[in-house]
């Protein structure tokens, strides 16, 4: 954080910190892992990349607990502190949108239709949620909400599947993120979007772009530019961070915790209605990626260079 923020003797210090995808306010987000996550990080810049509070579904049935209270009340802490928050709304929290125009923040918390950024080591990243280049959104509205009902049924049948495979000793594996993958069209969809986001970050002078919308966190080059995605916290629990010399990392709060995707909070507490590198996990690509795969090698991507793990 900025020199006039206290940074905790236990937290991990960030110079930037990308989150994106909570979907607050529904069943399937892991606020109390975020929350954990934002108590345990600092950082001079947070980037809120969409998709935050999951306002598709609060117009039908809302689910808000606690965990849902502290994460933001720790964003807001974080902003009277002095960090820089930006808020670049997607397409689930799209009804924040119509106040972008008006220039205005919001208890410290900037709002932008998309953000800018020059990491520490001189390159600069355009941060967009993404879904600007997804055409089943732009275009068929009702098949979107059709895809986001059946994504959040996959989520239920997942939680299920997954209690049987505790029950005979299996880890935690997600259903719902292998079907996904095993669609042939569902693959060539997530090339398709980011390879659009790069050329036109490239096309812009980009060296980069951030953004999130897809649920699947990624860090590579493509046609140049680095295309980087900084997950969900819905399955993945993921976080784009990146440190005091510029260097990008993924960082998974899952596997560095060891924490257990089976644990959900207390229903009791819910309102009724409807910084270590050994933390970080390799994310493979689409055609690559196994299931169960828990291996936990961190992402780093340094100018002119490919990934490395």
């Amino acid at each position: 954080m900025n020199a006039s923020s206290p940074i905790r003797p236990t937290q991990t210090a960030y110079r930037s910190v990308f989150i994106s995808d909570v979907h607050m306010g529904t069943r399937g987000c892991r606020a109390e892992f975020l929350a954990d996550f934002l108590k345990q990080t600092s950082c001079e810049n947070l980037f809120l990349v969409g998709d935050i509070i999951d306002g598709w579904r609060l117009k039908r049935s809302w689910f808000w607990d606690k965990h849902h209270d502290e994460v933001l009340r720790l964003i807001l802490k974080a902003a009277r502190s002095g960090t820089n928050v930006v808020y670049v709304p997607g397409n689930h929290d799209e009804m924040l949108r119509k106040y972008i125009s008006l220039n205005i923040e919001i208890c410290g918390v900037k709002l932008q239709m998309e953000a800018e950024h020059t990491t520490a080591d001189g390159r600069k990243l355009l941060i967009t949620h993404g879904d600007s280049f997804d055409s089943v959104v732009r275009h068929a509205k009702l098949l979107a909400l059709l895809g986001d009902w059946a994504y959040t049924t996959a989520l239920v049948v997942n939680r299920y599947f997954n209690m049987v495979r505790t029950r005979f000793g299996y880890p935690y594996w997600s259903l719902s993120a292998w079907l996904k993958l095993q669609v042939k069209e569902a693959v060539k969809a997530i090339d398709r979007f980011e390879t659009a986001l790069a050329d036109d970050a490239k096309s812009r002078g980009f060296d980069g772009v951030v953004c999130g919308h897809i649920h699947h966190a990624e860090m590579r080059q493509v046609n140049g530019v680095m295309y980087l995605n900084d997950g969900d916290w819905v399955e993945s629990c993921t976080a784009l961070v990146e440190h005091f010399d510029g260097r990008l990392e993924l960082v998974d709060w899952v596997a560095r915790n060891k924490l257990s995707m089976l644990a959900r909070p207390r229903r009791s507490s819910a309102l009724p209605g409807g910084g270590a590198a050994g933390g970080c996990r390799r994310i493979h690509r689409p055609a690559e990626r196994a299931p169960g795969d828990a291996c936990c090698i961190s992402q780093h991507l340094k100018p002119g260079s490919l990934i490395r793990a």
